[in-house]
């Protein structure tokens, strides 16, 4: 059967320069694309982020489009993403460092994952871990 590679989950966002800091000052993401306004357009409303293998990517449609995280929709839908991390633990010590909103503290799950989770600036849950 042919391999797959990575996903890349899509998240609405409210405001997509606020979104792009907060993905490469918080979670140590690099821009690697922006686009769609186009010279005569105006403002970019598209964004690709990665950190290593992980890809996110950002979309700001309009005021009356919002982001709408799984959990707002139900308790047992609490992620949005999840991302494989080798070294979940040094990974959360960063992210403590950055002040990153912690959803879930670092710890060994019922999933069987070593992991945690945070929260984004538009309230999407990341789910960050590996098997135990």
């Amino acid at each position: 059967m042919p391999a797959l590679g990575c996903s890349a989950p899509f998240f609405i966002v409210t405001d997509l320069r606020a979104s792009l800091e907060f993905y490469r000052a918080r979670l140590g993401f690099v821009v690697t694309y922006t686009g769609g306004g186009g010279v005569d357009a105006g403002e970019d409303y598209f964004a690709i982020v990665e950190r290593d293998a992980a890809m996110i990517m950002l979309k700001e449609i309009g005021a009356e489009v919002r982001p709408l995280p799984n959990h707002t929709r139900h308790e047992w839908a609490r992620w949005d993403a999840y991302i494989c991390a080798s070294d979940p633990d040094a990974l959360y010590q960063e992210y403590i460092i950055r002040s990153v909103p912690i959803h879930r503290a670092l710890a060994d799950t019922s999933d069987k994952l070593r992991a945690f989770e945070v929260r984004d600036n538009n309230g999407y849950v990341i789910c960050f871990g590996r098997p135990v």
